[in-house]
Order: structure tokens, then C-alpha cells, then sequence
């Protein structure tokens, strides 16, 4: 029987109404979720520029009144655009906001530090970014002179460095989930506001009650304002309800708290405007995930069959496991520093490692099946074709879906010319690992639930890793749920894909490279 791909159109039979309601409804929530984000920074005006290397964001308000002005500074694999929400909240509010990228984040390009336990070179780099981004907030037309600062997780310590370097200059610190060092400069701050999340765990808490204690005598509760805000003594500590280390950025309490200190501390009154974008960002991400349901459908085969290992779960149980055991003790010992990139450079490793292994579980589990599957292939019963607009059809979705919005609303994740090496070798791994766990999971008779398993297992090696390494992964843990959602919300459209080609590849070779450019982006590079 002759097989091409135009035979392999959906006919538009049974579930074709519902996919195109589906396709509908869909575009119709991506259409109202990016007018609402695109609404929230309405009347300001927002510009990009760069001072002695450092990528900046100014978001000046509508007013040309005179204004105090805010610096704002993201965390440890972060960037610019993921400190929004504050900025837009207090450009509404009437403050000139500015957003910066730190070096080796973003889109800076100059080098972070190549060990973050190397605290006097990191506060270093991070103080030399920080000063050109103040410079330049205070020499805008409509700056009144006085100044905040606003940072989150990482950029605590630097904030309180620049603060005590500064005392006459900074009139007020908002620190979000902040690491603080134990010799960080607090008690000499300014009106001091420390923002958690309630979800954080507890230990995060008492470090910020230890900070307040170096001022405050007593009792400390959180909610509770102590000093005076006019000679500058106020210290309070709130915990932002039903959010975690990351959700803190998007959190109606925190936003609030922010506002309402700097309001006090300025003796201002603004509109009362919050950036609440967070359920926005759910609806947009929820159009993007289903729409691509109905657009699966439109995607060629790839096989005439069903490909893949095909394993039951008498059998995927111990190639799934081995993986996941071995590999936190492979690396445990060897050197992972190969690429200028921090932590990015041992998950393309774990990535690595974790793939051989189950593309060697595979191999030695092969039976009948996996043989006809072969024989198949040879026959030429699969279809190039289909295979190669499938494979760019979902990747140019991924991108143009996910990688885009992500990188405009959410943070940087579209990679720079200067990161597109990196791409490349941190791509070895990931796509040694999603080959060989999409072919796992995927066939006639897998197993039900291998998939997840198998994403499960990852993640808990990855775990294993760092309480292994504690000193030198422990930030990896700030990733892992991030790492999560990506399973998640690619394993869903990875799914649907393979139930239309057939083939595991397909999404094997998007996932890999979307995750490769995903941590190519998000870890901060460091000096050769």
C-alpha cells in the first residue's frame, strides 16, 4: 500500500466539531489573556536602553511629576522582565521604576561568577551592575532625588551592601524572599520591608526574624510594624499568602505591602493599581496548551504505526529505576564545570548520563516487538516526510506559543547570538535524554503511566543530586519546579503529538531543543 502524507489529513468526522470548538474557545482565551497583560502597563512609557554594558528598563509613568525612583533587582536566575509585576505596579503608582539584567543574566552578556560560594567576587559583579542602574534612574527627567530599592532572593545581600554604602541615599529597602548572608548589613538599612511567602518553608521565615531582631527588641511578629518610618527605623515583615519563592513575584499581599511601605516612606498616595497577572498568565498558557490539541490533528504522520519500546510495566519498572539510582552516584564525584554556564552545565550532564542509561535499558529489554518495529523501518514504512513537518511544525509552535510569550510577559527565554553555543551543547543532553524516555514510554502496550513515572524519577534524581552536593547544586532546587510545569505542560502536547504521528521522535527532538534553549537562557553565564 502506498503511504504520503497528504493521505494523512484529518478527516473532519466525529471529534472534528468538538477540536474546532475547542480551537476557538481556545484562541479566544489567548486573545482576552494578552490584551489583559498588554493592558496593565497602559498610559506608561516604557523604554529600553543599556548604561556601561548593563541592559535597563525604565517604566516612567503617564504624569511628568517629579517622582522618587525605585531600582529594581531580580534574583539568581532571573531577569528583567520577571521583576514586572513591581515595576508596572509602581509605575502606575505614580514612582519611576527601573529594571535591570545582571551580569551573566538576561541579556547581559558579561560574565556572573564561577562559584556562588564565592561571596566577595559575587557581590562584586553584582554592586558593579547595580550602580549604573541607579545612576541612570537618577538622572531622569521628573527623578525627584530620592531613591528605593526593591530585589528579590539573590539580590538581598547586594541591596543591603549598597544600602549600608549609602546611607544618605536610600531612603527604603523591599527585600522578596531574600538570601541574606549572616554578616549582611541590615541593622544600618532604612525602613526595612521583608517580604516571604507564607508557602516558603519555615526556616526562610526565622532568617528574616533574625534580621529584624538586629534592630528590634522583643517579640517579633509578622504583619507588624516597628520604627518610624519618618526618621527612617521602620522594620516589618509580612508573609504573602498561598505563594512560595517565585509566586512571591506575583502575589496580590506583596505587591501590596511593597506599595503601601514606599507610600508611607515617600508620604505619597498613587491610584491603588496592582499588577495581577498571574491569572491572566493562566488563562494565556491554558489557551496555548489546549490549542494545540486541535492543531495536533492537522500534524502528517510520521509512521504508518505506533513506534516505541513498548514496554509493559513488568518490564519499564527496572529500566525506568536504574537510571534514576545511578546517575545522582555517577556524578556525585566527577568534575561538571566543562561549560561557562552555572548549575547548567551538571543538569545537561544529569540530562546525559540519565539518557544513556535508559537508551541502555532499552537496548537490553528489546524483544519481538521492538524487532518488528525495526523490520518497519526498513521497509521504509516511515514517512520522512511527515516526519520533518511534524517534527518543525511542533517546534515552531513551541517557540512561537510558549518561547515568545514567556520571554515578553513571564522572563527572558529566547537565547541571544552570544548563547546559541551553548544551546548547542547543552542540547547533547537533553536530547540524549528525551529520545531515549519518549522511546521508553511510547509503542503498542507501554505501559499506562510510564510516561509520568518517568518524569517523576527525574526529578527525584535530580534531588538526589543535590542533597549529594548540597554546596555546590543547592540553587538547583529553585528550578525543579520549574523543570516540573515544562514536563508537565510538554508532556501533555508531547502526548496528543505521538497519537497523531506515531512516532516518538517527534516530540522527543522540540522537547530536547526547547529545553536546552530554556536552561541556555535561564542559568546565568560565567567567565572562562
Amino acid at each position: 500500500m502506498k503511504l504520503d502524507v497528504l493521505n494523512t489529513i484529518p478527516d473532519c468526522r466525529g471529534r472534528c466539531l468538538g477540536a474546532l470548538l475547542l480551537a476557538l474557545a481556545s484562541t479566544l482565551a489567548i486573545a482576552v489573556a494578552l490584551w489583559q497583560l498588554t493592558a496593565a502597563s497602559a498610559g506608561l512609557r516604557v523604554t529600553e536602553t543599556q548604561v556601561g554594558g548593563v541592559p535597563i528598563t525604565l517604566y516612567r509613568p503617564a504624569s511628568d511629576a517629579p517622582a522618587p525612583s525605585v531600582v529594581i533587582a531580580h534574583g539568581f536566575a532571573g531577569s528583567r522582565q520577571l521583576m514586572q509585576p513591581y515595576a508596572i505596579t509602581l509605575a502606575r503608582n505614580g514612582y519611576l521604576a527601573v529594571t535591570f539584567d545582571f551580569p551573566g543574566h538576561g541579556r547581559n552578556p558579561a560574565p556572573f561568577v564561577a562559584s556562588l560560594m564565592d561571596q566577595e567576587a559575587r557581590l562584586r559583579v553584582l554592586l558593579d551592575a547595580l550602580e549604573p542602574a541607579v545612576g541612570f534612574a537618577l538622572e531622569q527627567p521628573g527623578a525627584d532625588g530620592r531613591l528605593a530599592l526593591l530585589g528579590h532572593s539573590m539580590a538581598g545581600d547586594v541591596l543591603a551592601r549598597y544600602g549600608q554604602m549609602h546611607p544618605e541615599r536610600v531612603a527604603a529597602t523591599v527585600l522578596l524572599s531574600p538570601y541574606l548572608s549572616e554578616d549582611a548589613p541590615t541593622a544600618q538599612l532604612r525602613n526595612l520591608l521583608l517580604v516571604y511567602g507564607e508557602l516558603e518553608p519555615d526556616m526562610l521565615h526565622q532568617q528574616g526574624f533574625k534580621t529584624l531582631a538586629k534592630t528590634v527588641e522583643g517579640g517579633l511578629e509578622a504583619g507588624t510594624l516597628y520604627g518610624d518610618q519618618a526618621d527612617g527605623s521602620a522594620r516589618s515583615l509580612m508573609l504573602a499568602e498561598g505563594v512560595e519563592h517565585i509566586g512571591v513575584l506575583y502575589g496580590r499581599d506583596g505587591l501590596a505591602a511593597a506599595l503601601d511601605w514606599l507610600n508611607q516612606t515617600f508620604e505619597r498616595t498613587g491610584t491603588g493599581f496592582l499588577d495581577a497577572r498571574g491569572p491572566w498568565l493562566g488563562l494565556l498558557y491554558l489557551g496555548l496548551l489546549t490549542l494545540a490539541w486541535p492543531l495536533s490533528r492537522w500534524l502528517p504522520r510520521a509512521a504508518s504505526h505506533p513506534i516505541g519500546a513498548g514496554l509493559r510495566w513488568r518490564r519499564l519498572l527496572p529500566v525506568a529505576l536504574a537510571p534514576a539510582l545511578l546517575t545522582p552516584l555517577i556524578l556525585w564525584k566527577l568534575p561538571t564545570d566543562f561549560l561557562p554556564i552555572l548549575l547548567g552545565d551538571y543538569l545537561a550532564l544529569h540530562f546525559a548520563v540519565y539518557g544513556l542509561i535508559t537508551a541502555l535499558g532499552v537496548w537490553l529489554t528489546r524483544d519481538n516487538r521492538s524487532g518488528q518495529a525495526q523490520a518497519a523501518s526498513e521497509r521504509g514504512l516511515i514517512l520522512w516526510g511527515g516526519f520533518a513537518i511534524a517534527t518543525i511544525a511542533y517546534l515552531v509552535y513551541i517557540v512561537l506559543a510558549f518561547s515568545l510569550t514567556t520571554d515578553r510577559f513571564v522572563t527572558t527565554l529566547l537565547p541571544g547570538p552570544e548563547r546559541f553555543p551553548l544551546v548547542l551543547a547543552i542540547l547533547v543532553g537533553t536530547l540524549l535524554y528525551f529520545v531515549a524516555d519518549e522511546w521508553l514510554t511510547r509503542g503498542t502496550g507501554a505501559a499506562r503511566g510510564g510516561y509520568a513515572l518517568t518524569k517523576a524519577l527525574f526529578l527525584l534524581s535530580l534531588l538526589a543530586a543535590v542533597a549529594l552536593n548540597l554546596n555546590e547544586l543547592f540553587f538547583l532546587i529553585i528550578i525543579v519546579p520549574a523543570i516540573l510545569v515544562f514536563f508537565l505542560v510538554y508532556g501533555v502536547m508531547s502526548g496528543w503529538v505521538y497519537r497523531r504521528v506515531n512516532h516518538p521522535l517527534v516530540a522527543a527532538i522540540a522537547n530536547g531543543i526547547a529545553f536546552a534553549s530554556a536552561t541556555a537562557v535561564t542559568f546565568p553565564v560565567v567567565g572562562g
